[in-house]
């Protein structure tokens, strides 16, 4: 019932009903049409808005009561090695502990503090612990999606440090504000300052000021002097960014920020102009010491291991540096001794003290199994003696090892001899010229090279063979047909069918007549791993050399490649057929002591810079290549006369010898 204004009751319309409590706020609005019927009055837009403001400032209060500052550090208090383990699951090195020496904040000299300060937080000494425009900007970075680094001050980063984990989501900044507002209050300015300085990580494994003084200038953090200072605050930003020794971005990048410090110190009056002056040449640190325990081939594995966790996991750097990881690596410590062993017994006779030709020699090797793994690398004499990587290398040419791509990408392919005409197969018994000096043609005619003279065809020794097919082409190591044959099918064909091959972009050559026989530059690793394609009938998997990797008994993932049919298996079993029928009698037939059934094919270049043997036999793909260069600028020198060999000597005459002597050895692999 509802009454009228003189007194009498009126009854309400069955069906009818009414939402009082909006009748209250009046809404939606009594006597407005259309669109401003459900626009909110600004008293109502005020009511609304306080409530939420009292509802947040409710949950704020909450949040900050209930955190508290925790009273155990987190796992950076109790570091571990890590520890690598072989294929058959015995340990192989334990390396990475984290290198930590605390250190009093009276001993880091006042300017290097200031370094620090004036490059993260120069407002340290008089802000309550937290910024509150770098906690805005943060909660905006993660809200959108980007980067959340750069919003927080001294305090909050020795938080996140000391107490918390390095994820980056809205509860852990939360906590991390909450407990460095409270942490301020409890600590003095000095005692956090100490704190940070001495549980920041610097790069190279090395966790506080005073180690990376050591790591990177090889002194104590007392005999820094500003510019050095500068540099190593620059690390702070991320020292996988800023160790100069990592790559000439990083270089360039530190330098950058090294000046930028020094001159932010001048602008917080904490170095003057005079002394700025002074430093105007970049402090280059020191050369990364080699960690113990990586003599001969361990440290090239143990790096190889840890680069491939680092781009197939979600372990960062500084996680890794913090220890407390077991890799389970796929090399094979038998095949690593054999592959070594058949090195030094190869390179008895080089002697680098009496002959010329025999200095700066290098030799690099990857044995890899058909499903991806790599079981044994030599990357050099010894790890702490020569830390590059001979089997990672990616600027030695490949030379004619590299035509049975050519052959498959043909096989697979086709040909087209006239532009805009149609693709003509070709078979293992197609015939092309087989003579030294044959003009290099293209659908318009001979390929005219920069230098204004037609490209002519390059025969090892200059020898002509006359109508060759294809598949005598590979067997023979006959170049001129093979270099014909990337033209025909197309040098960006050829490109392709190498790179599902899984030869990286990086390392293809310049697409010119010389691409077709091996002006590419792929590491040992890549070239045994393409191999490996030939006897797995066309099915490719990219190179690994971890299985797993856990922490404190619990599995971390870990991404690993699958296979992929990268050429199909006619191509593939042709390909097959031509290697093995140039170790029965062809230009591999020195390989054929490695056993029965093996394929192989050696690889020389034209200016006799680089030599090659590539084979497997039906489970393990070995490549190894001998270049000569000065590791200071690789430049590549000539291999003729190395080990006081005649001068019509292969140039893949050792490199053979080593793959036959480890092939032989080897055997079939252990599977894990």
């Amino acid at each position: 019932m509802r009454a009228h204004q003189g007194g009498e009751a009126e009854e309400e319309k069955p069906g009818r009903r009414r939402w009082r409590p909006l009748r209250r706020i009046d809404y939606p609005r009594r006597g407005r049409r259309g669109v401003r019927r459900w626009l909110p009055s600004w008293r109502q837009l005020l009511l609304v808005s306080g409530a939420g403001a009292v509802a947040l400032t409710g949950l704020a209060a909450w949040f900050y009561a209930t955190t508290q500052v925790p009273e155990d550090l987190n796992a950076f208090a109790t570091q571990q090695n890590n520890v690598y383990y072989w294929a058959d699951g015995t340990e192989m090195a334990r390396v990475g502990e984290t290198n930590r020496q605390e250190v009093p904040l009276d001993q880091v000299p006042e300017s290097v503090q200031w370094a620090v300060l004036s490059a993260e937080n120069e407002t340290f000494y008089s802000d309550a612990g937290i910024s509150l425009k770098g906690i805005g900007r943060a909660i905006y970075s993660m809200a959108t999606g980007g980067d959340t680094q750069g919003g927080s001050t001294i305090t909050q980063q020795y938080v996140k440090n000391t107490y918390l984990n390095q994820h980056q989501d809205m509860s852990r900044k939360l906590s991390e504000v909450v407990i460095a507002i409270k942490l301020d209050k409890r600590m003095s300015k000095r005692d956090i300052l100490a704190g940070y300085l001495n549980t920041s990580w610097f790069g190279r494994g090395s966790y506080g000021i005073e180690r990376a003084a050591a790591a990177y200038y090889g002194k104590d953090v007392s005999q820094l002097n500003p510019s050095e200072g500068a540099f190593l605050a620059a690390l702070l930003k991320g020292a996988g960014q800023y160790d100069p020794a990592l790559s000439a971005d990083n270089h360039q990048r530190a330098e950058e920020r090294w000046s930028w410090i020094l001159d932010r110190m001048v602008e917080v009056g904490k170095l003057s102009a005079a002394e700025r002056a002074g430093y105007t040449v970049f402090p280059e640190p020191q050369p990364q010491p080699k960690a113990a325990g990586l003599s001969g081939q361990v440290g090239y594995l143990v790096d190889m291991a840890r680069t491939y966790v680092e781009g197939h996991s979600d372990i960062t750097q500084a996680q890794f540096d913090l220890g407390g990881y077991q890799i389970h690596t796929t090399f094979e410590k038998p095949k690593v001794g054999a592959l070594a062993a058949a090195v030094q017994e190869a390179t008895k006779g080089i002697d680098p003290g009496s002959r010329e030709a025999d200095k700066l020699l290098k030799v690099g090797a990857a044995s890899v199994a058909l499903d991806g793994r790599v079981v044994a690398l030599y990357g050099g004499p010894d790890y702490r003696k020569q830390g590059f990587n001979n089997a990672n290398t990616s600027t030695v040419p490949i030379g004619s090892a590299f035509t049975p791509l050519v052959y498959a990408a043909g096989l697979s392919q086709g040909v087209q001899r006239e532009r805009g005409g149609s693709r003509t197969p070709v078979a293992p018994t197609t015939s092309y010229d087989g003579d030294n000096g044959v003009n290099v043609m293209t659908p318009e005619g001979p390929y005219w090279g920069r230098d204004g003279k037609i490209v002519k065809t390059a025969n090892d020794g200059k020898r002509s063979w006359g109508q060759t097919s294809l598949r005598s082409a590979v067997e023979q190591s006959v170049n001129g047909p093979m270099m014909q044959l990337a033209m025909d099918v197309g040098l960006d064909k050829v490109q392709q069918t190498a790179a599902d091959l899984g030869l990286l972009p990086s390392s293809m050559g310049e697409l010119v007549p010389a691409f077709g026989v091996g002006n590419s530059t792929p590491s040992a690793i890549r070239a045994a791993d393409a191999y490996a394609a030939f006897a797995a009938r066309g099915s490719h998997t990219d190179p690994y050399s971890v299985l797993r990797i856990t922490r404190n008994g619990e599995p971390l993932t870990l991404r690993l490649p699958s296979a992929v049919q990268a050429l199909n298996a006619a191509a593939a079993g042709e390909v097959d057929a031509a290697l093995k029928g140039a170790v029965r009698g062809g230009s591999a037939r020195a390989a054929a002591e490695a056993g029965p059934d093996v394929a192989a094919k050696p690889g020389t270049t034209v200016d006799r810079t680089a030599g090659w043997s590539v084979g497997y036999n039906g489970q393990l793909a070995t490549a190894v290549t001998v270049f000569r260069a000065d590791l200071k600028d690789m430049k590549l020198l000539p291999l003729e006369g190395v080990g006081g060999a005649s001068p019509d000597t292969p140039d893949s005459e050792l490199p053979t010898r080593i793959w036959t002597s480890y092939m032989k050895a080897a055997g079939q692999p252990v599977r894990p």
